[in-house]
């Protein structure tokens, strides 16, 4: 008999250790970024208030630190769908813990879904307190190569994703399922 995961103590570390710092590190960012970039707030064309800030640029041309207020999804997409996201939002967060209980003793599996519960969480806590995504990470503003400005928890997201990908398709097939020897006709 598989014991659950939840019941695991090395599983329940490898999905609570990066889903704790993650988040923790998501949040902090987002907290220091507002605090200490955003100038000031105007309301857009729609009405909608926006962050005024100013940029800070430890790697010129290569790393710069903007606040901005997002209230799509993933590049900006989706405006002012925020019931949508929420509700997206839970439904992944329940897909998550749902693939934790059938993960079995996966511990890189465990792990990545912890990173994905981590992205999902971050960016569900701003759509819930804020009504928006706090944005705050450039790279290559100079190059127009990629023009979105992002946070932790895309990044925790974009990497989880990327590495479930990777895990399931190098992984392989499962080896075939032990029979009891009760079940084999005789």
């Amino acid at each position: 008999m598989i014991r659950s995961p939840f019941r695991s103590p090395s599983a329940l570390a490898c999905i609570l250790l990066p889903l704790i710092l993650g988040l923790g590190l998501d949040l902090l960012t987002k907290h220091i970024a507002f605090a200490t970039l955003v100038t000031g707030t105007a309301p857009d064309a729609a009405g909608q208030i926006q962050v005024i800030s100013r940029v800070a640029q430890p790697l010129p041309g290569v790393l710069h630190f903007q606040a901005h207020v997002n209230r799509g999804a993933v590049f900006g997409i989706a405006q002012n769908q925020r019931v949508v996201f929420v509700v997206v939002s839970f439904m992944a967060l329940g897909l998550l813990a749902y693939l934790f209980a059938r993960s079995e003793n996966q511990r890189l599996y465990q792990v990545l879904l912890g990173v994905l519960f981590a992205g999902v969480l971050g960016n569900l806590y701003d759509r819930v307190a804020f009504g928006y995504v706090r944005d705050m990470i450039y790279i290559l503003p100079n190059l127009d190569v990629f023009p979105w400005i992002f946070n932790i928890a895309d990044s925790l997201l974009c990497t989880g994703v990327g590495g479930m990908f990777l895990y399931t398709f190098f992984r392989g097939e499962d080896p075939p399922a032990r029979t009891r020897p009760e079940a084999i006709p005789a």
